[in-house]
């Protein structure tokens, strides 16, 4: 009897490739480590200019905003560089994630490899260019020091939390945009739209207790943006703020229903994007 997508065989083909993706992780550490090389090859600093285009935008928009807001700037630049290193990563997931398949079009149709090398490699990617990005942090805890303590730790599981949502979104955009061409740019506009929506370069806090009444009421609303809670998570540790609850558990639901249905999709349509791409 022939065996359909649905069938418990699915299951197991898309656990196999689960699986078999992360056995080969010697070759996609390497292949996300040449990533970064070859983006930067002639280049006498390498890497490095990926932290600094970072940093200067960052305090560039620091100063810009803690101007506009009257914050000192060892409250305001703090809060945007971390911010901007969270975000790079995030959106570095959604963007590179909806075009993973679509990118590796030659080697998922002439490399018998599972299409999960493709997705590790992304997000080994991105963890290395945050890894890049954290020189940043160590400056500018060195110029403004916080008040780190072994609460700051959390900083630790809230990336893990990070990689492993980054990693089924890449996943179900991945395959969403392989089969719908015109979800890719569709994507692009919406992170960039997301940027401003969440507290990235302003202070959620700074809103939410305003004196004027209608200002803080707005600000509530900032808690329906899922990307709030993963920002904070990370960002409250790592400048020694003690850590929103809540907030947690916004990102472990998002994590388990986020994964439940990229099985989902994958046990349906994994097969199907040899054809796609």
């Amino acid at each position: 009897m022939a065996v359909t997508e649905s069938s418990p065989s699915a299951w197991t083909s898309a656990r196999r490739d689960l699986s078999g993706g992360w056995r080969q992780r010697e070759l996609w550490a390497h292949l996300g480590w040449q990533d970064i090389r070859q983006r930067y090859r002639r280049s006498v600093l390498g890497p490095i200019w990926i932290t600094i285009s970072m940093a200067v935008t960052a305090v560039g928009l620091g100063l810009l905003y803690a101007g506009l807001f009257g914050n000192p700037n060892d409250v305001q630049l703090p809060h945007i560089l971390v911010g901007f290193i969270v975000w790079a990563f995030i959106s570095g997931c959604i963007l590179e994630g909806a075009d993973v398949f679509i990118a590796n079009e030659g080697l998922i149709k002439f490399l018998p490899a599972p299409i999960s090398v493709h997705v590790y490699r992304l997000i080994w990617r991105q963890v290395l260019l945050f890894a890049h990005n954290l020189i940043v942090y160590v400056v500018m805890l060195i110029i403004f020091p916080k008040p780190l303590s072994w609460g700051s730790l959390m900083a630790i599981p809230a990336f893990l939390l990070l990689t492993l949502n980054g990693t089924w979104v890449a996943f179900f955009l991945g395959m969403a945009s392989a089969r719908f061409r015109d979800l890719n740019p569709i994507v692009g506009s919406v992170v960039q739209l997301v940027f401003f929506l969440t507290p990235i370069v302003w202070i959620y806090g700074d809103f939410l207790h305003s004196a004027n009444p209608n200002i803080a009421e707005r600000a509530r609303l900032a808690e329906l943006n899922p990307f709030l809670h993963f920002v904070e998570i990370i960002r409250r540790p790592m400048l020694g703020q003690s850590n929103v609850w809540h907030s947690w558990v916004v990102v472990l639901a998002i994590t388990v229903i986020g994964w439940a249905l990229t099985l989902w999709a994958l046990r349906r349509y994994r097969a199907r994007v040899a054809y796609w791409v």
